[in-house]
């Protein structure tokens, strides 16, 4: 009886070692499906970019208004500075000879949406109708299709940047510069966080709807060139881009180099960033 036990037992521990053979272990299995997910797909998403220079761009949301957008312009005419305008959709059509102006001066003019929703909670007909409507009303005001989108307050899924950029060739603009002068702190405060975070190669996001933010430019424009920088549009910022040197470590706030695939740091929330 012993030999039997003894023969039935070698028995089941040969097959157990044939079915651990046989099976791969979970991490494999995992580690398998992870690299399959994460393709290798091109750099369109910004959030800063890495130049060789002082070189940096102003952008302005949620605009025109009809008020506080032309004394922006001529502020920025003052100061001989090219800015970037993420435009919300129904103001264009509401103001176009505003933004034909900005276009005419110089400025870029860019998507924001038709009325600022969040495209992350969107189905993709809707965000397209967004972008479609906004696009077709950036063109019959300039002449010209915008190459550049802002998504509303930064949200969007990595999916939507991929199809978005497939079907309407945009790069996808987020910021590394964040005043926050959607809430209204003053224009005192507004200015000094921009000159605080603001760094070479930034994208500095700030709106052209607040009063506060347009009497903090000023100083900001002159304290910014008192420190050396210089202005130019977001898409002549990328067209600027050097190469990162491959040692090189990330940089507190994240210069993004446009390889990346997204923004290195969370995408800004609804929450946390209502005016973007």
């Amino acid at each position: 009886m012993s030999a039997y036990r003894l023969l039935f037992f070698c028995f089941a521990i040969l097959s157990f070692s044939l079915g651990l053979e046989a099976e791969p272990t979970p991490a494999k299995r995992s580690a398998t499906r992870e690299t399959r997910a994460t393709p290798e797909e091109p750099g369109i998403t910004f959030n800063s970019v890495h130049v060789d220079g002082p070189y940096i761009a102003m952008t302005f949301d949620d605009g025109p208004s009809a008020t506080l957008t032309p004394k922006l312009l001529d502020l920025l005419a003052a100061h001989h500075i090219k800015a970037t305008f993420f435009v919300i959709g129904e103001n264009v059509a509401e103001h176009p000879e505003i933004v034909a102006r900005a276009a005419q001066e110089g400025h870029e003019i860019a998507n924001h949406s038709w009325s600022h929703p969040n495209f992350g909670k969107m189905s993709d007909e809707n965000v397209r109708r967004q972008l479609q409507q906004t696009d077709d009303a950036i063109k019959n005001a300039t002449g010209k299709r915008p190459t550049l989108l802002r998504p509303p307050y930064g949200s969007i899924t990595a999916r939507e940047k991929r199809w978005i950029h497939d079907e309407f060739g945009y790069d996808i603009i987020l910021w590394d510069v964040d005043p926050y002068d959607w809430k209204r702190p003053g224009p005192a405060v507004v200015r000094a966080r921009i000159l605080k975070e603001t760094r070479p190669g930034s994208i500095v996001l700030s709106h052209d709807i607040h009063p506060g933010t347009i009497e903090a430019m000023p100083s900001t424009f002159d304290e910014l060139e008192a420190k050396g920088f210089k202005f130019v549009t977001v898409s002549e910022l990328i067209r600027m881009a050097a190469a990162r040197p491959s040692h090189a470590t990330p940089q507190p706030g994240g210069n993004v180099p446009p390889s990346a695939t997204g923004p290195p740091s969370p995408t800004p929330s609804p929450a946390s960033s209502p005016g973007g």
